[in-house]
């Protein structure tokens, strides 16, 4: 019963036999190898973008955050959902890596951004005031961090009012497979207006692979001295390559992520039957934020489960408890069964 992240879950074994392959023999380092050529144009194809730049690095933390330095500078904003992993988790990475821009926090109550408040918070920026900060690029993230997935109308209601202030767009897309199908549109769809991707892979069945998309050629040579300098060119590349080949072969990506969004959906329908949970946004894709009585917390601790509880474990055991349940590609029904057989009591 393991729904803590789709972080914990294995890699998936076409993309360890592909390491194994990749550990034969030669091949020249720093993205050189022949791998890498068949990586980026399959990445290209799928975004319908043949001048696209396409760069690997090993975290989504890296992609985030190197491609937001080369579309931001120093003395902008980043304006970004109050829930965005660049705000919460990546311990004030963008700041880091972009001199001291500063994040531009936007109200998103239900995890996206909120159109209006976006407008608002650009609007009130003091550009061209030497005194403050100035406008910058917006980071969407896609699945967000409560879980949601933004309707393509919505995504382009941001993407268009970053146009109308003739900023760029950057979209974390570390559960860019899960959002995809989801949706059920084609990537291109979800770039549209978008400047730069973060495509993610290592929660979605790889050992450690993101790829960086960027739309504009002209900015990738800041990218490749930025990758450099931070320490994220990896020597021997093609075992990064040799996973996102894998990943991108026979849409085993678009088959993880299927079956990810199919694990959460198969919880949250038993979550919703159980009188004493909640679920308290819509599961659009792998992760479910719920609540259920803190008893029944400690019943699933105590029977090995594994997810993040929102609060104190001391307290009443009828009082409601909030908690965080994401699944990965390898979740199966009966691991689902048992913890809703669990929850129920």
């Amino acid at each position: 019963m393991h729904f803590a992240s789709d972080n914990t879950g294995p890699a998936h074994p076409r993309v360890m036999d592909a390491l194994l392959r990749a550990n034969e023999g030669y091949a020249m380092p720093y993205g050189a190898e022949t791998a890498m050529e068949r990586v980026r144009s399959r990445i290209r194809d799928l975004f319908e973008a043949p001048e696209a730049a396409i760069y690997l690095v090993a975290t989504g933390t890296a992609a985030n955050t190197l491609l937001l330095a080369t579309l931001c500078r120093p003395w902008q904003a980043i304006y970004c959902s109050e829930v965005a992993h660049i705000e919460e988790d990546e311990c004030g990475a963008a700041e880091f890596f972009t001199g001291g821009a500063r994040l531009a926090l936007v109200d998103a109550p239900d995890g996206m951004i909120d159109a209006d408040a976006l407008r608002a918070r650009i609007a009130a920026t003091g550009e061209g005031r030497v005194h403050g900060v100035q406008r910058g690029p917006l980071s969407i993230t896609t699945v967000t961090e409560r879980g949601t997935v933004y309707p393509l109308d919505r995504l382009h209601g941001l993407t268009g009012i970053a146009r109308d202030y003739g900023l760029p767009v950057h979209l974390d897309g570390a559960r860019f497979a899960n959002a995809l199908v989801s949706l059920g549109c084609r990537p291109a769809d979800m770039a549209k207006g978008v400047d730069a991707i973060s495509f993610g892979g290592t929660k979605n069945g790889l050992l450690g692979v993101e790829a960086a998309v960027i739309f504009d050629p002209d900015l990738a040579w800041e990218f490749e001295l930025r990758r450099k300098r931070a320490g994220h060119l990896f020597s021997k590349h093609r075992f990064l390559s040799a996973q996102m080949e894998a990943y991108l072969a026979d849409d085993l990506w678009l088959d993880m992520a299927r079956g990810a969004n199919a694990a959460a959906a198969r919880l949250a329908r038993g979550i919703g039957e159980i009188a004493q949970a909640r679920i308290l946004y819509p599961v659009d894709a792998n992760t479910i934020y719920c609540t259920f009585p803190r008893g029944a917390h400690r019943r699933l601790i105590e029977a090995g489960a594994e997810f993040y509880t929102l609060g104190s474990l001391e307290g009443p055991d009828a009082e409601p408890v909030r908690a965080r349940l994401v699944c990965d590609w390898s979740a199966g029904a009966e691991d689902t069964d048992r913890f809703l057989e669990v929850l129920a009591g």
